[in-house]
């Protein structure tokens, strides 16, 4: 119990930090989506201390087929690789660390659906699946993230989708999992990363991965973060809420969602 109670209180002050951080940026719809997200943990810690049974864990273990939803798999897949990714990416992790059930076809929708449930009953969930934010404010296509997450890691510039894969193969790699899906998963991207292999057929190290990935990380981060953080400050002025989770209507998607 003192692991799971350890945990809990990393996460709830972490979600502390993010609240006070989103507040200071004037970030309202990250921050009250930071607060049901903390009341929620906040809750999870008091039942743990009282002796009452706790929910699922949330740790990256293998659920029961059926157990979990859809929804719930991909925020586990995103929470696991913590940058936006697409939902290949996604339904890979989940099949590799978490036993996931998730079809790429099934992820089509879920954006949409994640946005009309927002307009509907704003922050009515402690997480919603959203869109990463162009240049432009738009929804990135076929890029999801974390409406937790704070703005400057859910828009995306220049550099930002090598970034977000560096970030992501560290993510997997530091799991040094020996499952066959997720050491073939590894193997995939560490190939597009300099220096992450050497050479020969077998697997590739993780630490070494995550070396590499790191080394390349340090050439593009600091431009990388300032862009993210223009682009975060143009987000906060000129977007509703809304629009900062799911993106700025385009005349293109006006024209689509008219169609339907």
């Amino acid at each position: 119990m003192s692991d799971r109670l350890d945990d809990l209180e990393r996460r709830i002050d972490e979600l502390r930090a993010g609240v006070r951080k989103a507040m200071r940026v004037r970030d309202g719809a990250t921050a009250r989506v930071l607060r049901a997200e903390l009341r929620s943990a906040e809750r999870a810690w008091d039942a743990l201390v009282s002796g009452e049974q706790p929910r699922a864990k949330e740790e990256p273990q293998a659920p029961r087929a059926g157990q979990v939803t859809v929804r719930e798999q991909v925020h586990q897949g995103l929470r696991l690789l913590g940058a936006a990714a697409q939902p290949r990416l996604i339904v890979a992790v989940s099949d590799a660390f978490f036993g996931g059930t998730i079809r790429s076809s099934r992820l089509t929708s879920l954006r949409r659906d994640e946005e009309r449930s927002f307009r509907s009953s704003p922050f009515g969930r402690p997480y919603y699946l959203c869109a990463a934010l162009t240049d432009r404010l738009s929804p990135a296509r076929g890029l999801l993230t974390l409406s937790t997450w704070p703005l400057e890691r859910r828009v995306v510039g220049p550099l930002s989708p090598r970034v977000d894969f560096l970030t992501c193969a560290i993510a997997i790699a530091e799991q040094e999992s020996q499952d066959e899906r997720a050491v073939r998963l590894l193997v995939r991207m560490a190939r597009n990363i300099p220096g992450a292999t050497d050479g020969s057929l077998g697997p590739p190290d993780p630490a070494r991965v995550v070396e590499a990935a790191r080394a390349e990380l340090r050439v593009h981060a600091e431009r990388d973060t300032r862009d993210r953080a223009e682009l975060a400050q143009r987000a906060v002025a000129q977007l509703g809420d809304a629009a900062r989770l799911f993106g700025a209507a385009t005349l293109s998607t006006i024209k689509k969602e008219k169609a339907e």
